[in-house]
């Protein structure tokens, strides 16, 4: 069962998934008839579930149904669903038949430091691991963003481990064209070229050297197909789910002030724009530009993805960010 198929992430996860696995049996979760259609239309062979993440009863028979649930619809800060989710697994399986839950988290969590602080724009040379560093990223702080949701998860797949596998697959910027049936664009770089085009400036957050990985969308959904099969084929290894089951996906690293830069030399290049002076900005300042995507070209996410790749054999392999500014720049201002 997948949640948020119509999005940006679980619409490529699910697009990549269904050209591997045409014979496995897929159900989604959709709020809308019009949505439903839209999948129907892209997948006839998908069953479609009518029902929001604040419908606990819906959500919680459907994960109770599921073998594997992939969760990405808004999954990182809605408590409830992901409460549902747990008591449906936990209902609908047993130590003979565990159910899988894949959770999409993100690494907005390892900002809290820079947020707790109010730093912007400043460099920090803290780079988590989830490798030697597990412990490190299942104990951060109740403040961190998405910690709640965290703790939710976290707590059902060690506190009911025979019965819940879960993982929690956290990735930072995604970029890169998703394949869904109708959302195919990330938010941070796409928000970001978006107003170097339509306010005709370059936006640098303080100093601009703060730093957050990054990986395309095309290699996370790689991960959800290898994360997929490994529970088809009743993998239940403790280094990928339960205590241990927290994934870093990237595939290298952005400094926010260059990246900025770099998309407004991309839009003059490319005849959008005459030129795209760089103006510095501070925290409101950024929040009235673009909002709180704004404020988060300002703070630092730095981690390392080890263990996808040792458990599972993941590796990214598509074009990088800096290889992929050009297209993001011309598909934004396709869009205005």
């Amino acid at each position: 069962m997948t949640t948020g198929i119509t999005g940006y992430i679980a619409g490529d996860a699910f697009y990549a998934l269904y050209q591997k696995h045409p014979e496995y049996e897929y159900s989604a979760l959709v709020r809308t008839q019009a949505k439903a259609d839209a999948v129907k239309k892209a997948y006839p062979a998908v069953k479609t579930v009518l029902g929001g993440l604040d419908d606990f009863e819906t959500l919680k028979k459907a994960a109770a149904e599921a073998d594997v649930v992939l969760h990405a619809a808004d999954a990182s800060d809605h408590e409830g669903a992901a409460r549902a989710i747990a008591a449906g697994i936990l209902e609908g399986h047993s130590k003979s038949r565990p159910g899988f839950w894949l959770h999409t988290g993100g690494t907005g969590i390892l900002t809290w430091e820079d947020t707790k602080y109010d730093r912007l724009g400043e460099p920090s040379e803290k780079v988590y691991n989830d490798w030697n560093g597990i412990e490190e990223l299942t104990n951060l702080p109740d403040e961190a963003f998405h910690r709640n949701v965290d703790k939710i998860v976290l707590e059902a797949g060690s506190k009911h481990s025979d019965v819940i596998k879960s993982v929690i697959v956290a990735p930072p910027t995604i970029y890169g064209n998703g394949r869904g049936p109708i959302s195919g664009r990330g938010r941070q770089v796409y928000e970001l070229a978006k107003l170097v085009l339509t306010k005709q400036y370059t936006p640098v957050i303080g100093q601009g050297q703060a730093r957050w990985n990054n990986v395309h969308v095309h290699d996370l959904s790689d991960l959800y197909v290898l994360l997929t099969e490994a529970a088809v084929n009743g993998n239940t290894s403790t280094e990928l789910w339960g205590e241990k089951g927290y994934l870093i996906v990237e595939s290298g690293e952005h400094v926010w002030g260059d990246l900025a830069k770099s998309v407004g030399q991309a839009a003059v290049d490319l005849g959008y724009l005459e030129s795209a002076s760089v103006r510095a900005l501070g925290k409101d300042q950024a929040l009235d530009q673009a909002g709180f995507e704004a404020v988060s070209w300002g703070l630092n996410s730095r981690a390392r993805a080890e263990r996808a790749n040792k458990v599972l054999g993941w590796k990214a392999s598509r074009n990088s960010l800096e290889e992929e500014v050009k297209t993001i720049v011309k598909s934004e201002q396709e869009r205005l």
